[in-house]
């Protein structure tokens, strides 16, 4: 089992917000680690760096977030993949021609389901709804 996820579960584990209890909850039942790639850890950092921009957190907290993000890396529990970007922009391509037009789904979102596909995930971890029902559309289970 290869259990991926995206930006807002990060977001909601790592920083703070209405999920993040859910997040820290379904962690401690769950021994088994999550994987991202680069590009999610990208978009979590800049996420982190850009509320405490618009002040929906506290000065120094985006650094504060990103040490516990670092520690469970360097723990082990979550695992950074090297993904190609261009099979993975080239899956999303495929996603996005048979699901945008019947789902409305954004660029990021079919790179995150996109990312955990060329990864083999069997689960994929998000608070988005409309990436819940794109994940689920593209065979992967979505426990949260």
């Amino acid at each position: 089992m290869v259990i991926a996820c995206d930006t807002s579960f990060l977001f909601s584990l790592y920083g703070s917000d209405s999920h993040s209890s859910k997040a820290v909850s379904w962690v401690a039942r769950n021994t088994r680690p999550v994987h991202l790639n680069r590009l999610t850890r990208f978009e979590f950092e800049n996420a982190l760096r850009f509320s405490e921009f618009r002040k929906v957190l506290l000065p120094r907290a985006a650094s504060q977030y990103l040490a516990g993000f670092e520690a469970a890396i360097t723990q082990g529990r979550l695992i950074v993949v090297t993904s190609n970007l261009a099979d993975v922009v080239d899956e999303a391509s495929r996603i996005s021609s048979i699901r945008t037009l019947t789902g409305g789904h954004r660029g990021f979102d079919l790179l995150h389901v996109a990312s955990a596909l060329q990864m083999k995930a069997t689960h994929f971890l998000t608070f988005d709804k409309n990436q819940r029902d794109l994940a689920e559309a593209e065979g992967l289970a979505v426990p949260l």
